[in-house]
């Protein structure tokens, strides 16, 4: 994990936790960390094993270790999370089992908040679980799906979801529009404050200098629009 001034304690600057996706490292969110720092905020960009764990572990594991270097608030302190796939369940689920009033705002980036049928229909391809691990085959709409048995959150989010892809067979699968791993009415949730469709893929939204700007200004304001 890295912190780009994030401390132990809540004190100063609001504190920010990225949140990579399925098969991903921490450095998928560098660019997004290094922006958020420039813009004031504090950083805990948390790199967690997604491929070893099932969605009930991999929560504890993420969330717990982003609220550490956040520094736990005990005075009024909030902290905000930006999540790219998986990350928007793993904080979905945690703060469904947890105290969501540490929680300020949040921002999903291409989450399977519908799970997807990518994953239901792929479960059986050769090195799917390889690639995906336990909490790959949670993020379908079948049976084990963890998204379909979470409720409305209890916390200030937006969906930001793409609708460019380059996976076409996984897309085959998918509903029209999608970015290639999710489709956009998938992304939905009820008790959105603000949901955009931008023109990214799965693989690179949280690269997009466009909706790097949405992220820093839905959590400076609580919307995408100024």
């Amino acid at each position: 994990m890295t912190a780009s001034g994030a401390t132990a304690d809540n004190s100063g600057p609001a504190c920010v936790v990225l949140l990579h996706g399925l098969a991903r490292t921490a450095a998928s969110m560098e660019e997004m960390e290094e922006a958020l720092a420039e813009a004031g905020f504090r950083v805990a960009n948390i790199d967690y094993p997604s491929r070893d764990h099932p969605i009930e572990e991999l929560a504890d594991l993420a969330i717990e270790d982003g609220l550490f270097l956040c520094g736990e608030p005990g005075s009024g302190g909030k902290v905000h999370f930006v999540t790219h796939s998986l990350g928007g369940i793993l904080v979905r689920y945690y703060f469904e089992n947890n105290d969501s009033s540490v929680v300020g705002r949040v921002v999903m980036l291409g989450p399977p908040n519908q799970g997807s049928v990518a994953a239901d229909k792929m479960a059986d391809w050769p090195g799917f679980d390889w690639l995906n691990g336990p909490a790959g085959l949670q993020l379908g709409k079948g049976p084990e799906s963890i998204p379909l048995r979470l409720g409305t959150p209890g916390f200030e989010f937006a969906v930001i979801a793409g609708n460019r892809t380059i996976d076409p067979i996984t897309s085959a699968v998918l509903d029209d529009p999608d970015d290639g791993k999710v489709s956009v009415d998938d992304t939905r949730l009820d008790g959105m404050a603000d949901f955009r469709v931008m023109p990214v893929s799965h693989a690179y939204i949280m690269k997009d200098d466009d909706v790097i700007d949405l992220v820093i200004r839905f959590l400076q304001t609580g919307a995408f629009d100024w």
